[in-house]
């Protein structure tokens, strides 16, 4: 990875003065963003060409001569490139999708399904204004979410299955209240819709 521009201090194989250090260390930095960058690196470039030269005048500030400091320059270059791309694919950048083109998924449900349950919770409250006080008081108890046996209890029934018996006619009565269905329209040749 050598440049057809010579670089200061590599020719002689002399220690370099700390101004031909810097004017090093400066090349060896544009070497590093160009190699990152060619490395899909992108916007990354500059951050890692600093690290690398952060790390190089920290623990190999002893080396003064480009022929040390351009091999140690990309052998750290290559090492935090991989950790660079270890960590973007930790958190998913590479399949990350833009928020702009691609929004996410509301929790709020779409108005056709809030008008579709407004029209059946008023379909369901006209159908049990109809019925019995016995019915009335059976389906609030259950919404409340009591048991049968507590039912039994709170009702005064003989046993249990005079509970189940008297929900199976409520929930009967409710959906012929309903008109035969719970969507509101006859579903099949019987107009019977699931209890």
């Amino acid at each position: 990875m050598t440049s057809a521009v010579p670089l200061p201090g590599s020719a002689g194989g002399a220690a370099a003065a700390p101004e031909a250090r810097a004017e090093i260390l400066a090349r060896l930095r544009e070497r590093i963003v160009a190699f990152a960058a060619s490395r899909y690196a992108g916007s990354h470039a500059e951050d890692l060409a600093q690290e690398v030269l952060v790390l190089i005048h920290e623990k190999y500030g002893h080396l003064d001569r480009l022929e040390d400091l351009l091999p140690l320059a990309f052998q750290i270059l290559r090492f935090k490139l991989a950790a660079h791309r270890r960590k973007a694919a930790r958190r998913g950048e590479f399949d990350a999708v833009d928020v702009e083109v691609f929004p996410p998924p509301s929790d709020a449900p779409d108005p056709a399904t809030v008008l579709e349950r407004k029209e059946l919770l008023a379909r369901l409250m006209g159908g049990i204004a109809q019925m019995g006080d016995r019915c009335r008081e059976l389906f609030r108890l259950k919404l409340q979410g009591r048991t049968f046996s507590e039912i039994q209890g709170l009702l005064g029934a003989a046993s249990l299955n005079t509970i189940y018996t008297w929900d199976h006619r409520c929930r009967k009565q409710l959906l012929e209240a309903l008109g035969g269905g719970w969507e509101g329209r006859r579903n099949g040749p019987g107009g019977k819709g699931a209890p």
